[in-house]
């Protein structure tokens, strides 16, 4: 688990404190972030000749739905920010009051306002029904490997100990714990943090909030109606575990939260390893963690998160090089899969769609091998 707030330098929990104080403002600025772009929609369309005007009679009406739609997520976000704020006070994180954080919120950057978007499409993938296709493609691969090397029908699973780092909204660590796994999700984005402690922690139900992903996506739509798309989440109850089935979360870094040797049996990275400045440490790290004998699954591309960001190191190696060092550190090889069609976060009636041709591997840390006496 991370460390706590007691083992931290006054100046770690100092910008401990800064950085959440900077999400939370995030998150609250959503509301006036969005009608920044409707306020635009507007002048755009009253800078129009009049006869352009008279063939959109009712795109007014689209703008003030795409204001509704907004309107409709930021009450959503109120209630994933203020549950933050109230679980954090009990830590030292946090030193402030809902009332001060609705009353402090300052413009955010583009980048800021960014995560927040693309957390709020993260609910589509991860507890919407809707989000069923993408949970497929990307999830089930790897919990049919998992079920194939650590099988219900022969071993008790609840002993299977299973990481799922860079776990996101914690879709994939609840199904695996689902399954009765002994299972633990890792993310280190406060943004995800916060969304996912609110969907695992305060729902007790299904289809409780309605929330429009795309409100904000003006590009790429056959119809109107295509952006002010809704979804209800949950789309399964997040407090319904199997007695045998363990689940938590732990927050930090992957590499500096899990540092001890053959602790894991099984570690599942979805999308996960080209999160890494240096993909290299991820694969050492594993290894270390894992368990002799225990396997890594790992499904996903290699979009590199740090390759075009000023300032950031980022080492963009291929698939056959993180395969070949993979072997190099000590991995057995037992399953690849290549072109395996996935989807990110994306718009089922988008005009674009991304397709991603992802890997499957599963690679296990050998066993020692047992020496007889002569």
């Amino acid at each position: 688990m991370a460390a706590s707030s007691e083992d931290w330098s006054e100046e770690e929990l100092r910008l401990e404190k800064e950085h959440f104080k900077k999400i939370v403002n995030a998150y609250l600025y959503y509301k006036a972030y969005g009608y920044l772009q409707i306020e635009k929609m507007k002048k755009n369309y009253h800078l129009l000749p009049e006869r352009h005007k008279d063939l959109l009679k009712d795109y007014p009406s689209h703008i003030e739905k795409c204001k509704e739609a907004i309107d409709a997520n930021f009450e959503f976000i109120k209630g994933v920010v203020s549950n933050a704020i109230g679980f954090l006070n009990n830590s030292d994180v946090s030193d402030f009051s809902w009332e001060d954080a609705q009353c402090q919120v300052v413009p955010a950057t583009c980048f800021d306002m960014e995560k927040v978007v693309t957390t709020i499409k993260q609910f589509y993938r991860d507890w919407s029904k809707e989000g069923e296709k993408e949970r497929e493609l990307c999830y089930d691969p790897i919990i049919t490997q998992l079920k194939k090397y650590f099988p219900p029908s022969d071993c008790d699973v609840s002993s299977v100990k299973v990481l799922v780092p860079g776990s996101g909204l914690g879709r994939l660590a609840f199904d695996i714990a689902h399954l009765g796994y002994c299972c633990e999700g890792n993310e280190f984005s406060m943004y995800m943090l916060l969304a996912s402690n609110f969907m695992l922690n305060k729902n007790d139900g299904t289809e409780l909030h309605t929330v429009h992903p795309w409100a904000l996506k003006t590009c790429n739509n056959l119809e109107y109606s295509h952006q002010l798309s809704s979804i209800k989440i949950p789309d399964v109850n997040p407090s319904e575990l199997p007695q045998y089935g363990l689940f938590s979360m732990s927050a930090g870094d992957f590499l500096q939260v899990y540092t001890e040797k053959d602790q894991w049996d099984c570690i599942a990275c979805c999308f996960f390893i080209d999160t890494a400045h240096n993909v290299i440490e991820y694969i050492e790290n594993i290894y270390k963690i894992l368990k002799p004998g225990g396997l890594w699954i790992n499904f996903g591309p290699l979009l590199y998160h740090f390759a075009d960001m000023p300032g950031e190191t980022s080492l963009e190696l291929s698939w056959e090089d993180i395969k070949r060092i993979s072997c190099k550190i000590g991995f057995e090889i037992m399953t690849e899969t290549l072109n395996c069609p996935s989807y990110y976060i994306q718009h089922p009636q988008s005009m674009i769609q991304l397709c991603y041709n992802s890997v499957l591997l599963v690679a296990k840390k050998p066993s020692p091998k047992l020496t007889t006496p002569e």
